[in-house]
């Protein structure tokens, strides 16, 4: 089975002008120095990276200039999800000729299905690559769950080979390590879970902090699965504050917020996803600075 990383994946934001076009120039830059702060894989296209609205056009120009600016550094890692199985697999099959290393797949979402359609679909595009698939489990924003039994369905297809586990639900992800025993590697969803899903043998996380805290997000993976769990745990505990500031509201909003309190000039947000409220900004700076974050706006 091929893992796709071990470490902190960045789910990567998208950079706007003030237009409102993709800044491929600032997305580069952030690459760059998302790999040189030690991040381990780089998540394009994904929820953070505001994927929903932008066009197929921009969707894969994103991806190949990921992977052009990465340049086989780290794994590029391809958002190519959708509720319509179709056009799943056709962005999938751009990914990989744009040469993607493997692809993120989340749940179709709105009209939704049942389990059995859930692995026809996954089964459908996994069927016409040749990259290896990471599931995104997201209940709370696409009203979908993937049940533990229908992940260890899936994990019997050989590119279906890793999950990212967002359900919040640790019980669920216990029973998903029992039932694959190894299949499938899983990863958390969530910044606040990274420990307890490492502690269930997970190999890592697709992060939201890490487009603020790159090299801390490697480090608390990484010194748990070097055996320093109390120096990992330390810094899950550490992050906290930081962390769920940055979900006060609608990711991607609070992280771009941050990222622009850092001086990194990502932009804004495509509607309907809008500038941060003031009084959830405020603790969102307050948080940082408590941390060590320099804030320069």
């Amino acid at each position: 089975m091929t893992t796709l990383f071990q470490g902190s994946g960045v789910a990567i934001v998208t950079p706007f002008h003030a237009d409102g076009s993709v800044n491929f120039k600032k997305l580069e830059e952030l690459i760059d120095w998302q790999i040189r702060s030690k991040t381990d894989a780089i998540i394009i296209c994904g929820t953070t990276g505001e994927a929903s609205t932008l066009d197929d056009e921009e969707h894969l120009a994103c991806i190949r200039s990921a992977v052009e600016v990465t340049n086989k550094r780290v794994p590029v890692i391809a958002g190519t999800g959708s509720n319509d199985t179709k056009h799943g697999i056709h962005l999938s099959k751009e990914a990989q000729r744009l040469g993607a290393d493997g692809l993120l797949q989340v749940t179709p979402y709105y009209n939704k299905c049942t389990q059995n359609g859930l692995i026809q679909h996954f089964s459908a595009i996994a069927a016409t690559v040749d990259l290896p698939i990471m599931l995104y489990n997201v209940p709370s924003r696409t009203g979908m769950n993937i049940t533990p039994k229908t992940i260890a369905s899936l994990s019997q297809i050989d590119n279906i080979v890793a999950l990212k586990e967002a359900s919040g639900n640790i019980s669920q992800v216990a029973e998903i390590a029992q039932l694959t025993q190894g299949k499938i590697d899983l990863y958390s969803g969530n910044d606040d879970q990274i420990v307890p899903i490492l502690s269930l043998g997970g190999k890592g996380v697709v992060s939201v902090v890490a487009n603020i805290l790159p090299t801390q997000t490697h480090d608390l993976v990484m010194h748990y699965l070097e055996g320093r769990c109390k120096e990992s745990l330390d810094l899950q505990l550490r992050m906290l504050n930081v962390i769920n500031n940055l979900f006060t509201e609608t990711n991607p909003i609070p992280v771009k917020a941050a990222m622009n309190l850092m001086g990194l000039d990502v932009g804004s947000l495509r509607l309907p996803l809008t500038d941060m409220e003031s009084d959830t900004l405020a603790r969102l700076r307050q948080a940082m600075t408590d941390y060590g974050i320099e804030v320069t706006l």
